[in-house]
């Protein structure tokens, strides 16, 4: 018979009993010198660290992608050199605005990110479940998501401010157009496809490049909740999602998405009928056909959730050599604010916790010391370059590839015609009586306590997307229309 282990402290001194403190004498008081039961207090006390900003409820699993079409004539990423190869992957699933005891169920876009442990280190791609964003400027990020958090006086969720700004920011129409639709409570995280949204760069090995977004289509089918049925799951379970992936993967099932890319040559910047670098517009399939890459499997659960999913840090700029990034103000800004939200949230070394180590490559630099320094920090190495004892040297042949860049330094809105509903107004028309139905309707009922003046004034956006939308808005609200537009002077969308 195997014998039990002895329970120890962090540093492995026996724990002489780890039901009773030490005190003086059977009522106590405590004894300071109780230093297992410091430990252990101290140590419960700093369980929890600062969750995610955005995105705080999640989850994840660990699994594979494998090539099945030949794009290396576009990229000469390494994971991608060859149909058969297979690369490590961790993906992890989450809601957006909710804190991390919200409901799977809300309406509320889903992150999907994706970490590829690459031979030439760790690519992350930081999707979401919808191919357009509410933005497209960075610096209305943190205005934009503080509407989706809690009044700071009433600390309850605002709807006054949730509309207030969408109303105020035409840009966003295209987004809530689908946030209210079916899509905008899929069924579980399996159910749903993800989008770059962003437009990459991918360069060859000839140094060509191309434009290029990335689209994951659930082989799982898309399935969604109504508004009804999403409300009586948040009641009943609020981790269905959760559960339901893992559950999944434990009964030997797999998750798995079709990966496929929009190819679009550099010109397409300039001619393009909207700007491909816009984050709250899509490239029609009709022009630019979706091209397929491989499969994105997930067939293995996390041992640990904290360790493996809670620590996992993503971000937009982890790039290796053959992919690159695009002027998307919005990816450049995510860039720079992704890193800097991990170094405050899990220390500056956070690329040594195992889950977020490229433990496909080796890594070699000269940064050392801070917090939670877990590694041999170097050893006697020099920790400057150049260096006469240990040199190394760049990679110059894998830099960026070079660009001309341009204008004027100041601030500036897109330079595109003032499209923001046209998309929006597409969408709408594309959908189904029945799902025009729906999406009206769960417009209605969120909007119904909201100020009248902040409601005409996302009404006037649902009109100019299309008149039948926001005549319908307006009716579920009992506005009279052409009355309140009249007086506004605004002209309908044929």
């Amino acid at each position: 018979m195997t014998q039990d282990p002895i329970l120890t402290n962090d540093f492995g001194i026996p724990n002489p009993n780890n039901d009773h403190s030490l005190t003086a004498g059977p009522r106590g008081p405590i004894l300071m010198q109780d230093h297992f039961l410091l430990e252990k207090l101290a140590q419960f006390n700093r369980e929890r660290i600062p969750e995610r900003v955005v995105h705080a409820k999640g989850a994840g699993a660990h699994g594979y992608f494998e090539v099945t079409n030949d794009v290396s004539k576009w990229t000469k990423a390494k994971f991608l050199s060859e149909v058969g190869k297979k690369t490590p992957v961790l993906a992890r699933f989450s809601t957006v605005g909710g804190e991390m005891g919200s409901a799977d169920s809300v309406r509320d876009p889903r992150g999907f990110s994706a970490k590829f442990y690459t031979e030439e280190g760790n690519y992350d791609l930081v999707m979401n479940n919808t191919p357009v964003f509410f933005i497209r400027d960075p610096m209305k990020f943190p205005d934009f998501i503080h509407t989706q958090k809690r009044n700071p006086q009433t600390h309850t969720k605002d709807k006054n401010a949730f509309w207030d700004f969408l109303a105020l920011t035409p840009e966003s129409t295209h987004q809530v157009t689908i946030l209210f639709s079916d899509r905008g409570t899929p069924k579980s995280h399996r159910h749903m496809n993800g989008y770059s949204g962003h437009t990459f760069k991918w360069i060859n090995a000839e140094g060509k490049a191309v434009w290029v977004k990335y689209h994951f289509k659930t082989e799982t089918g898309i399935e969604n909740r109504t508004r009804q049925e999403a409300e009586e799951v948040a009641g009943i379970d609020p981790d269905a999602a959760i559960r339901d992936l893992f559950d999944h993967i434990d009964k030997g099932g797999e998750a798995a998405w079709k990966v496929s890319v929009q190819i679009l040559p550099l010109e397409a910047a300039d001619t393009y009928e909207f700007d491909i670098f816009d984050i709250t517009k899509v490239v029609s399939h009709k022009d630019y056909p979706l091209i397929e890459v491989g499969r994105f499997v997930l067939n293995r659960n996390p041992q640990n959730y904290f360790a493996e999913i809670e620590q996992a840090a993503y971000s937009p700029s982890n790039v290796v050599p053959g992919i690159d990034f695009s002027p998307d103000k919005m990816l450049q800004g995510r860039i720079l604010s992704y890193p800097d939200a991990h170094r405050y949230r899990l220390g500056s070394n956070y690329a040594l916790i195992p889950v977020n180590c490229p433990y496909a490559t080796r890594t070699h630099n000269h940064q050392a010391d801070g917090l939670m320094r877990v590694d041999g920090n170097g050893g006697n190495l020099p920790n400057y370059e150049p260096n006469s004892f240990h040199p190394s040297q760049s990679a110059p042949e894998q830099g960026e590839q070079p660009y001309m860049v341009q204008g004027k330094a100041e601030r500036t809105p897109y330079q595109h015609p003032n499209d923001d509903f046209v998309q929006a107004g597409n969408l709408y028309r594309l959908m189904k009586d029945e799902e025009k139905a729906r999406l009206i309707d769960n417009i209605v009922d969120h909007i119904k306590p909201v100020r009248r003046d902040i409601q005409l004034k996302q009404i006037c956006n649902f009109y100019r997307a299309d008149a039948d939308y926001g005549t319908r808005v307006a009716e579920g609200l009992g506005i009279n229309l052409h009355e309140e537009l009249s007086k506004m002077k605004v002209v309908a969308t044929k």
